[in-house]
């Protein structure tokens, strides 16, 4: 096996005395094997994604790995572009306040935020307990609990002006699902109650279909039936959210709600009010 590529060794073993082996090679060793082209393309790659974690502070600690794996990369392969690209918004504000929440979280330690919604004239300072992050369109969040307020809250970290901490205030810990169930009918990260849940059915036209079969709206998405005209008919099991509309408007002229009412109500009413602004003659027209 150590003769063959299946361990990736290639050694050049031989027999003497028929009954002994060695290396016809006496400098051949098996630490210093000449790393693949297809192992340079994974180490590449790996370097890539790795390199998506930079802002939190366990980066640091892969830096010396990295930097080894970089010299190694450089040393046994000509430069090449990346093969995958992974997007990332390196401009988007509240990315420096990623590790800080992150230790807050991990050594459960109350923080106080100075906060300011894009609804809010003024910041506002919370005290707020941190339960996990979460990342969704290529933006982040923090969900976790106000002190002496009901229910989960998630904050978006792009509305963050400061954090401080409240070492005084014992930490709450938030009777919450894991994320993975906490989100089981959610689109995006904006979380509703039983109340605002439920089956959404809509119908999307033949040339853009087979996107909407390919990438689910939600995992709870199934077919309910094919139209002569090649259309499809979806429904999935979901939070009434804003995530969700707008997940619908950006299908624009391609997609039509039929059930819920109250859905399918919002839906023409923001389409019609779309459709005004085209409607009005521009300077440039």
């Amino acid at each position: 096996m150590m003769r063959s590529d299946k361990l990736g060794y290639n050694a050049p073993i031989e027999v003497y005395d028929r009954k002994y082996y060695r290396y016809s090679d006496p400098n051949y060793t098996i630490t210093d094997i000449p790393v693949t082209e297809a192992d340079m393309s994974v180490l590449t790659e790996t370097m890539e994604m790795l390199r998506q974690f930079k802002d939190f502070s366990f980066f640091d600690e892969l830096k010396v790995i990295i930097n080894k794996l970089q010299d190694k990369i450089h040393t046994e392969n000509s430069e090449k572009p990346s093969i995958i690209y992974l997007e990332k918004n390196e401009n988007l504000k509240g990315l420096d306040y990623l590790d800080e929440l992150y230790q807050a979280i991990l050594k459960e330690v109350v923080i106080i935020l100075t906060y300011q919604s894009f609804k809010a004239r003024q910041p506002q300072h919370i005290t707020f307990h941190p339960q996990f992050l979460r990342e969704y369109n290529n933006r982040w969040f923090v969900i976790g609990l106000v002190q002496n307020e009901d229910g989960i809250k998630t904050l978006a970290l792009d509305r963050i002006i400061e954090i401080d901490y409240d070492l005084k205030t014992d930490y709450q810990y938030a009777q919450i699902n894991p994320p993975k169930d906490y989100y089981k009918n959610t689109v995006g990260v904006t979380v509703l109650d039983h109340h605002h849940t439920a089956h959404v059915v809509f119908k999307v036209n033949k040339t853009n279909a087979p996107y909407v079969v390919t990438k689910p709206f939600h995992h709870s998405q199934e077919i309910i039936s094919l139209q002569e005209d090649g259309s499809m008919t979806f429904q999935i099991f979901v939070n009434l959210n804003f995530e969700l509309e707008r997940l619908i408007l950006g299908f624009g002229e391609s997609i039509e709600v039929l059930k819920p009412r109250n859905l399918r109500q919002r839906i023409k009413r923001k389409t019609a009010l779309a459709a005004r602004i085209y409607q009005k003659k521009s300077r440039n027209e």
